[in-house]
């Protein structure tokens, strides 16, 4: 998952040309970028309706003129607090405060709200991850620790927006039906104390908390192994309702997502080696368990 093109705020307000907090529109994504321009017209209405300036709109509210004009003019997507504070101002009885919900997606890289969004389909996820934990598997403070490593380094905000990005990929746990989950990862995962050694007890109690659930599956592979079907990197597929699916491997097909069922199938009989050799189930949450005790 990558965060490219997001934007960055300062942070600052109240001042007339602060880059203020909110993220900048990225030209290429049509359907956030028609989100946001609707949300922008519809907060000049309101507020020429109110019958105030720009400045004297974002004072009261607390966000300086300039940003004001980038929200309105549809190039800087608003945060929430901003459209909460707008929706009192203006006196629009929570209309401004519901388009929350329009905007949310638009915060995220289009990549981002793409995956989400076949994860969403999926019936069955096969997954196996030979560097980092999955990211549906990832606390936040996990994931914030991933995205500070990055380089070249990211701004603050860029990170905390991809972290919130994955987050909200999490909700396929409370799906209902329930999707069939199955993850297999290397030991080394487990050991690696990115963030710091808290930051990992907190990622393997929340690998226990998930791979108890009744439909997801959480395999081992030990490093000592001396037979591997996964040594071309990281696999994943995602199966959907109709009988159709997707997947990816970073050594087969130029790393390409595919969905032809030949393709698929070499994917599938890969990713059912690796299970194979992994430790079982109960032998893995068995495994977690002891990796928790001595970190």
């Amino acid at each position: 998952m990558t965060v490219d093109g997001e934007g960055v705020g300062t942070g600052e307000t109240g001042e007339a040309g602060a880059d203020e907090p909110g993220w900048d529109v990225d030209p290429d994504d049509e359907s956030g970028a028609a989100v946001v321009a609707t949300v922008g017209r519809q907060l000049k209405a309101w507020r020429e309706a109110a019958g105030m300036r720009a400045a004297e709109f974002g004072a009261a509210i607390g966000y300086g003129e300039d940003l004001i004009y980038k929200v309105e003019g549809g190039r800087r997507i608003p945060r929430p607090e901003f459209l909460d504070r707008a929706d009192e101002v203006l006196g629009a009885g929570g209309k401004l405060a519901a388009m929350k919900r329009d905007v949310a997606e638009a915060r995220y890289p289009k990549k981002v709200r793409d995956l989400a969004k076949l994860e969403a389909r999926a019936v069955e996820l096969l997954a196996y991850g030979d560097h980092n934990l999955h990211g549906l598997l990832q606390t936040d403070d996990y994931a914030r620790a991933l995205f500070e490593m990055r380089q070249p380094a990211y701004e603050q905000d860029e990170i905390e927006r991809a972290v919130a990005a994955r987050a909200a990929r999490r909700s396929i746990f409370e799906r209902s039906p329930a999707p069939a989950l199955s993850f297999v990862q290397e030991e080394v995962t487990l050991r690696r104390p990115l963030g710091g050694r808290m930051v990992l007890r907190r990622q393997l109690e929340r690998l226990l908390e998930v791979g108890k659930l009744r439909n997801v599956t959480i395999q081992v592979m030990p490093t000592a192994r001396e037979e591997h079907a996964g040594m071309q990197g990281e696999t994943q597929v995602l199966k959907f309702g109709d009988g159709t699916a997707m997947g990816r491997s970073e050594g087969a097909f130029a790393g390409r997502a595919i969905s032809d069922p030949k393709q698929l199938r070499i994917l599938e009989l890969r990713y059912g080696m690796i299970r194979s050799q992994a430790l079982t189930p109960g032998e893995s949450l068995a495994f977690i368990e002891r990796v928790l005790g001595e970190t």
